[in-house]
């Protein structure tokens, strides 16, 4: 599911969804942890940041997409540099992105149909 940064403060799946999972014993995979670089965009954090907020959360793996050497590397950093953020960190990143995150601009995949192949396709779910 999307779990990020800016995922925390609109329509939250962190919130909404993820203890839901982890009451029901279900393992939960977090992705768009840059919300498709549209995070990145904004501004407010890193890609290292976005990457260590994701892995900090109770998920079973973060799934990030890799479409270059130089993705890959930041990756790789990402990995080794990583150590769970503490409150106070995590709540300074929600400080931080408070402003951008505030109507889900950001998270595409949420607010717009960009990345909605059925919307594209409706017969698809007919």
């Amino acid at each position: 599911m999307p779990l990020n940064v800016m995922d925390a403060q609109f329509r939250s799946f962190g919130a909404q969804v993820l203890p839901v999972l982890l009451k029901e014993g279900i393992a939960p995979l977090a992705m768009k942890s840059m919300g498709s670089g549209t995070l990145l965009a904004s501004g407010q954090v890193s890609a290292v940041e976005c990457l260590h907020y994701a892995m900090s959360l109770p998920v079973a793996t973060v799934i990030t997409g890799i479409d270059s050497m130089d993705i890959l590397k930041q990756a790789l950093d990402a990995v080794t540099s990583f150590k769970p953020l503490g409150a106070n960190e995590v709540a300074a990143l929600l400080r931080k992105t408070a402003d951008a995150a505030s109507n889900g601009r950001y998270e595409l995949f949420k607010t717009a149909t960009k990345h909605d192949s059925t919307a594209k396709h409706p017969e698809w779910i007919e």
